[in-house]
């Protein structure tokens, strides 16, 4: 018995777009107000990067937390974006989390992302997969 897991199969499709001239600040406020602590950062539209609180907080020991929560999105975001297609393996997106060293991946779909994969997520998921079969094939 074969079973492909793919993106669309373990993605959250909750996603938060920010544009890159926007403060922290209000990218930190719609992570909190969404419970997503990560947002898209966009440029003109574009998705190209993607900032986390852990960029926020890297941002602050490297630079200092003075004036942090005024510095535009796009110059504290990760760059570039991590995509993936609906339709990819989760071994592909594994792949990729950890060649790219990322927790998550945004899945696009004929160029708008359409959700996001997460470590946790994907784990979750791959979780209750296994259990499912085990109890299918226990006697």
């Amino acid at each position: 018995m074969a079973i492909t897991l793919r993106a669309k199969d373990v993605m959250d499709k909750r996603v938060v777009l920010v544009d890159r001239s926007e403060p922290v600040s209000s990218a930190l406020r719609r992570m909190l107000d969404s419970g997503i602590w990560s947002v898209v950062v966009t440029d003109d539209g574009r998705p190209t990067a993607v900032l986390t609180e852990r960029d926020f907080v890297r941002m602050c020991l490297i630079r200092g937390c003075d004036g942090a929560l005024s510095v535009p999105a796009g110059d504290v975001a990760t760059s570039p974006l991590v995509t993936c297609g609906p339709d990819d393996p989760v071994g592909y997106v594994w792949k990729l989390m950890v060649e790219r060293s990322v927790r998550r991946v945004y899945v696009v779909d004929e160029g708008a992302i359409v959700g996001r994969v997460t470590q946790t997520g994907l784990f979750q998921k791959l979780l209750e997969t296994f259990i499912a079969l085990s109890q299918l094939v226990s006697p």
